[in-house]
């Protein structure tokens, strides 16, 4: 059971890195005019970078729930 904790924290933390590096992509691609706006709406990359670091929010929240589940079974089993 361990294990599988494991590799989910680190499939996790991957995830993290993987979203947050898609962020940063997308953060040097927005042009002066995405950053400033051009109207009332926000633009696609603007939307696409708020998506991004919304996943990444959740990856980061689905690492530190797994890695109390492993704190967890580690104190319960005694190790």
């Amino acid at each position: 059971m361990q294990i599988f904790l494991v590799l989910v924290f680190i499939a996790a933390g991957i995830a993290v890195l993987a979203t947050l590096a898609m962020g940063l992509v997308n953060l040097t691609k927005m042009s002066s005019a995405d950053l400033m706006g051009t109207g009332d709406a926000p633009t696609e990359r603007a939307l696409k970078s708020n998506k991004l670091m919304r996943q990444r929010i959740l990856f980061q929240g689905i690492g530190i729930g797994v890695l109390a589940l492993i704190l967890l079974a580690a104190s319960a089993s005694g190790s």
